[in-house]
C-alpha cells in the first residue's frame, strides 16, 4: 500500500496492515489529547479566528471610584484586571458631558454635533421637530453598521438612549439583536406598567412580565453571556451599555451590606451598584475563557461621562461633574484589553476619546470602512504607543458652553464670561486661570475652536429646561466649587 498516493489509496487499504491500525489509533488519540489541552487553557481550536469585540459602557461613574484610577473605597477587581492585563488611558475623554450625545459620538466615531446631536434627548418642545423624531440621524452609520458591513454579528444590550422613535431602534441601526431599554434610565428591579422609554425589550418585543429580572445589571450580563455562547463559532461585536451607576440608586441588599461602614446611605448604595457591575463584568470575562474566546477578544471599557451630581459618585481631584466642561464632566476611565495582541500593564498618556472606539474596532478586525462616512476618531491600537499618536486637539460644545484641549492646554468658553485657560500638566484641578498670562495661546485655541464649529450642524432640538443658559454660566464660574455648589445648577 502507498499511503500518500491518492490514486491508489482507499480507506480499506489502510487497515490491511495492523501497523496502520495502531498508527491510526495513536494519531487520533494524540489529536484528541491536544484538543483537550487547548480547550482546557481557553485556546480556540475549531471556532472562528477573527477577533470578537466587546464594548462595555458604565454610566455616570466617578473617575476616582475605580480601583485602577485610584479608588480605595469600592472593590473593583475585575475592571482593575482589565487594566492590569491591558492598556489604561489616563487622558481619555467622552465626546460630551452628558449621556445621549456622548453615546452618539461613540456609536458614530464622529463629533455628534456634526449631525445636530448636541443635547440630551429632551421632552422640551422644539419648533418643527416631533418628539418621535428626536434621535441619532439615521443617515449616519453606527459602529454596528461598520461591523455588520465586515461580516460580524452585532448585539446591543442595556441602555440605548439614542431616540424613542421606531426608526432609532437598535435593530434599525445595524444591530442584529437588542436586549435592553430605549430611554435614559429605569429602575433596576422589575416594574409594572412601564412607559415606553423604560420598557425592557427583547429585540422589538416588550418583556412582559418582568419577573425574570433579578437585578438589571445581572440580567443584562446573563443576556450578554447567552449571546457569547450563541455566537461562539463566529465573530461578533457586542455593545454592553450598563445603566449602572446612573440613578435611581438601587442595589441588592447583600451588596449594600458590604459597605455598611460608609456613613452616607446614598454613597453606600452607589458603591454597591459599582461593586455589582464589576462582579458581573468578571462573570462575562470568565465565560469568554470557558468558551475559549478570551485570548482573541478585544474588550474596551469606558465611562460615558463624568460623575453625576446626584448619585453619590466621586471624581476625586477632578473639578466639576457631569454636564460641565470641567475635567470632572468629560474625563473618563478608558481601558483596552486584548490578550492575543496587546501588552499587559500599559499606562498611556495619549489624549483619546470615545469616538476612537469605532476606528479601533475596524482596525482590530482588519475591516473596511463604509464609503462616504466621515470618522473623527483615531485607533487606540496606535495611539496607546506614544502620546504623539493621540489627538492633538479635542473639542466640546453643548449650548453656550464650549471647550478645547490641545496637549497640556485646555480652554473653556461660556458665552460672554471670562475665558478660562488651564495647564493640565501642572494644574489638573483647574484652579489657576492663565488666560490673561497667555493671550496668544488663548487666541490660537479660540481660532481652532471656531474653525471646528464651522463643520457642525445647528442643534436639531432644544436642551431640557434645567440645562439652560443660566445654569451653564454658573457651573463654569471659578467661584462655584464642589458638589453642593454645582448641584444648584444641574
Amino acid at each position: 500500500m502507498r499511503f500518500f498516493n491518492k490514486k491508489s489509496y482507499t480507506f480499506n487499504d489502510t487497515f490491511k496492515d495492523k501497523s496502520n491500525v495502531m498508527f491510526y489509533r495513536f494519531t487520533c488519540y494524540s489529536i484528541l489529547t491536544l484538543v483537550n489541552i487547548l480547550f482546557t487553557f481557553g485556546i480556540p481550536v475549531f471556532g472562528q479566528q477573527h477577533p470578537n469585540v466587546i464594548v462595555i459602557l458604565s454610566d455616570d461613574g466617578g473617575y476616582d471610584d475605580f480601583g485602577c484610577y485610584g479608588g480605595k473605597e469600592v472593590y473593583t477587581p475585575n475592571i482593575d484586571a482589565l487594566a492590569q492585563k491591558g492598556v489604561r488611558f489616563q487622558s481619555a475623554y467622552a465626546s460630551a458631558s452628558v449621556c445621549a450625545p456622548s453615546r452618539a459620538g461613540l456609536l458614530s466615531g464622529r463629533y455628534q454635533q456634526r449631525f445636530g446631536f448636541e443635547h440630551n434627548i429632551s421632552k422640551r418642545p422644539t419648533a418643527g421637530v416631533a418628539p418621535e423624531d428626536i434621535g441619532m440621524d439615521t443617515q449616519v452609520a453606527t459602529i454596528a453598521d461598520f461591523m455588520k458591513y465586515n461580516g460580524y454579528k452585532t448585539v446591543a444590550i442595556g441602555k440605548w438612549h439614542q431616540g424613542d422613535g421606531p426608526q432609532f431602534n437598535p435593530l434599525k441601526r445595524g444591530f442584529d439583536h437588542f436586549y435592553g431599554f430605549i430611554g435614559g434610565d429605569r429602575p433596576y428591579f422589575p416594574i409594572q406598567g412601564a412607559v415606553k422609554p423604560t420598557q425592557l425589550l427583547y429585540d422589538d418585543q416588550r418583556v412582559v412580565p418582568e419577573d425574570s429580572i433579578r437585578y438589571l445589571t445581572e440580567t443584562l450580563t446573563d443576556k450578554a453571556i447567552s449571546y457569547v455562547h450563541q455566537y461562539r463559532s463566529q465573530p461578533f461585536f457586542m455593545y454592553l451599555a450598563f445603566n449602572a451607576v446612573h440613578t435611581p440608586v438601587e442595589a441588592p441588599l447583600k451588596t449594600i451590606e458590604k459597605y455598611k461602614n460608609v456613613a452616607d446611605p446614598l454613597r453606600r448604595a452607589y458603591l454597591a451598584m459599582l461593586d455589582n457591575m464589576d462582579e458581573n463584568i468578571g462573570r462575562l470575562v470568565n465565560h469568554l475563557k470557558q468558551e475559549g474566546l478570551y485570548e482573541n477578544t478585544l474588550i474596551i471599557f469606558m465611562n460615558d461621562n463624568g460623575a453625576a451630581t446626584n448619585n453619590g459618585a466621586d471624581n476625586g481631584q477632578l473639578r466639576g461633574l457631569k454636564g460641565s466642561k470641567w475635567e470632572g464632566g468629560i474625563r473618563v476611565p478608558l481601558i483596552m484589553q486584548w490578550p492575543a495582541k496587546l501588552p499587559k500593564g500599559i499606562t498611556s498618556d495619549a489624549m483619546v476619546s470615545g469616538m476612537d472606539i469605532l476606528p479601533t474596532s475596524i482596525e482590530a478586525i482588519k475591516g473596511k470602512k463604509i464609503p462616504r462616512q466621515q470618522i473623527d476618531g483615531i485607533s487606540l491600537l496606535s495611539s496607546y504607543k506614544d502620546v504623539k499618536n493621540g489627538h492633538d486637539y479635542l473639542f466640546w460644545r453643548r449650548g453656550i458652553a464650549r471647550a478645547v484641549r490641545h496637549r497640556e492646554w485646555k480652554l473653556i468658553v461660556v458665552k460672554d464670561d471670562p475665558i478660562l485657560l488651564f495647564n493640565l500638566r501642572d494644574d489638573l484641578r483647574e484652579q489657576h486661570n492663565l488666560a490673561t498670562k497667555y493671550p496668544e495661546r488663548v487666541k490660537e485655541m479660540l481660532h481652532k475652536l471656531t474653525e471646528w464649529e464651522k463643520g457642525l450642524e445647528n442643534p436639531k432640538w432644544l436642551s431640557s429646561v434645567l440645562d439652560n443658559d443660566q445654569n451653564q454660566l454658573m457651573k463654569h464660574r471659578m467661584d462655584v466649587v464642589g458638589r453642593a455648589a454645582e448641584r444648584q445648577y444641574p
